[in-house]
């Protein structure tokens, strides 16, 4: 701390720079703090700092003990423990979690102590450095925060076990839909529709949901027993019913099923395979070198698609450009809602049919090859519809919302088929197979780098920037966290360390996201785990990546 308090010292009411001098390692009386990279000014990004305690500092040791999936959640816990301090200092702030429990770098647990990773913004008068409110920010403010978050009779133990033992409750679900055949489960009284379009809190006196009997499955946990609700089978399921009934509100509440909520959240008990992907028309994206032959096919002028790419696909192109990607990156579940597709990717009808020839027609519709896709793919397809009668030929199970509440309608979609034969001729008469992977070249992502000085920026949940170019990703819906996005940039860095061309980048990517998948990354606080597939997602719209 002298150590510290002697530089801080030296520099008082120099320009901000010199505030470059006191970056390293300092012992404090019962923490080691670490200061590993300071701002260029006041209005730059705040530094970035981390402290370690010992664990025979914290009485938190037993914490050691616990599964992985419950040490991520106390992690997450003492982040949000720390945020709420931070609330207090504006200067000092931490990768606050939203209502995902993600695993995030805020805090780690190592076995040695616990360390904090955050970032200060360090004091000045205008770019006049102040050495004495910077000593007192960290050795007294901050110091007294990390010990009130890190010493065991300053927590709510109980709040803190309950909040792990519910994460631990939530994977144990999830973990039980391939044994009951399911894609998801929606449990009894959950609270669906959220408080705004712009936010993901609970909405106040919302219709609690309730599970249609026929659809009833009971999973066990933990530390809650048995819990009852909908379950949805693996296979074709439709989403239908008249609008603002809340069809899209049940399928986003599934999309993000994916992840670990909060108790309070209202979805805690919505769970979704971890490899479900939700799909959408996304005009104006790139496409490189992509198989779009079983979707799109026999362009004018007999342009091949089997390795298509382009820097402006239109709608249905960009959809089955997504697709596809999903199901080369290991999806095992899509997830579509009609209101955000490209309708002639979704359905051409008889009249259409009619009116135009098949052989004029380069788009093969999704209700040609859904069967396929399930039969032999074995990909399960949830889609939300309410235009088209077409799908029910091809549906195991629809699902009617009405009032928020869903009906089981799946009967009686049978006898509408059998009354009402559809009309249409089905155009694909082809065998379908999951794309093959291709190869990247990762020397490319170096060559970008190099130009853009090696800039990695997680700028929000819509954009990443990585090297000299933004990349858009505002349609990845399934993202919780910018934090995500920040580490999927750091993952293409290492990538970019390798010559050549990449056999299997998705398979690299999920190894690198294995285990302590933070160890190669640099030592912020502003790294979350994102899935394979959404880094893969990501990567196939960098607009200059280039596959083959």
């Amino acid at each position: 701390m002298d150590i510290l308090d002697h530089k801080l010292r030296k520099i008082d009411r120099q320009n901000y720079r010199s505030y470059y001098s006191i970056k390293g390692k300092y012992e404090l009386p019962d923490m080691t703090l670490f200061i590993d990279t300071v701002q260029s000014d006041p209005f730059a990004s705040a530094s970035r700092l981390r402290v370690f305690r010992a664990w025979s500092l914290t009485d938190l040791a037993w914490l050691k003990e616990q599964s992985a999936d419950y040490q991520r959640a106390a992690r997450d816990y003492l982040t949000r423990v720390f945020a709420g301090y931070t609330q207090q200092e504006n200067a000092l702030s931490i990768d606050k979690p939203g209502q995902t429990i993600l695993d995030r770098t805020s805090v780690l647990f190592t076995d040695a102590g616990i360390e904090l990773r955050f970032r200060a913004v360090l004091p000045a008068d205008g770019r006049s450095i102040l050495a004495k409110k910077a000593f007192q920010l960290l050795t007294e403010t901050l110091a007294t925060f990390v010990r009130r978050t890190t010493i065991a009779r300053e927590l709510d133990i109980e709040a803190l076990k309950q909040h792990c033992e519910h994460v631990e409750n939530q994977v144990a679900l999830r973990a039980q839909l391939d044994e009951h055949n399911l894609i998801a489960f929606v449990a009894d009284n959950s609270v669906l529709p959220r408080l705004a379009g712009n936010s993901q809190q609970p909405l106040e006196n919302a219709i609690p949901f309730a599970t249609p009997e026929s659809l009833r499955v009971t999973l066990n946990t933990p530390h809650a027993g048995e819990i009852s609700g909908m379950g949805i089978p693996k296979g074709v399921t439709l989403i239908v019913g008249g609008g603002f009934h809340g069809k899209s509100t049940l399928l986003n509440a599934i999309e993000t099923g994916i992840y670990d909520h909060v108790l309070t959240d209202g979805r805690q008990w919505v769970v979704t395979s971890e490899s479900a992907v939700k799909i959408r028309a996304e005009d104006g994206r790139c496409v490189h070198n992509l198989d779009l032959s079983p979707y799109i096919n026999h362009l004018p002028g007999d342009r091949s698609t089997t390795a298509f790419s382009t820097q402006n696909a239109s709608g249905s192109t960009s959809q089955a450009a997504w697709l596809q990607e999903s199901l080369e990156a290991g999806a095992s579940t899509l997830l579509i809602d009609e209101d955000s597709s490209a309708t002639n990717f979704m359905i051409r009808d008889e009249r259409m049919q009619a009116l135009v020839a098949s052989e004029q027609e380069p788009i093969t519709p999704l209700v040609d090859r859904i069967a396929q896709l399930r039969d032999e793919c074995d990909v399960s397809v949830l889609l939300v519809m309410g235009g088209s009668g077409d799908y029910l030929d091809m549906a195991d199970t629809v699902i009617q919302m009405h009032d928020y509440q869903p009906v089981d309608v799946t009967e009686k979609a049978k006898a509408v088929v059998a009354a009402h034969p559809t009309q249409r001729l089905k155009e694909a008469t082809d065998s379908l197979s999951r794309p093959r992977a291709r190869k990247l070249n990762v020397g490319g992502l170096n060559q970008l780098l190099q130009q853009g000085k090696f800039r990695i920026q997680a700028k929000d949940l819509a954009s990443l920037r990585f090297g000299k170019e933004w990349i858009d990703l505002g349609a990845l819906s399934q993202l919780s966290s910018a934090s995500q996005l920040h580490t999927a940039g750091w993952i293409w860095f290492a990538l970019a360390s390798q010559p050549g061309w990449l056999a299997q980048p998705t398979k690299q990517i999920a190894q690198q996201l294995m285990g302590e998948w933070y160890s190669t990354l640099p030592p912020y606080g502003d790294f979350a785990k994102p899935r394979a597939i959404d880094v893969m997602a990501a990567l196939n719209r960098l607009r200059s990546a280039q596959f083959k």
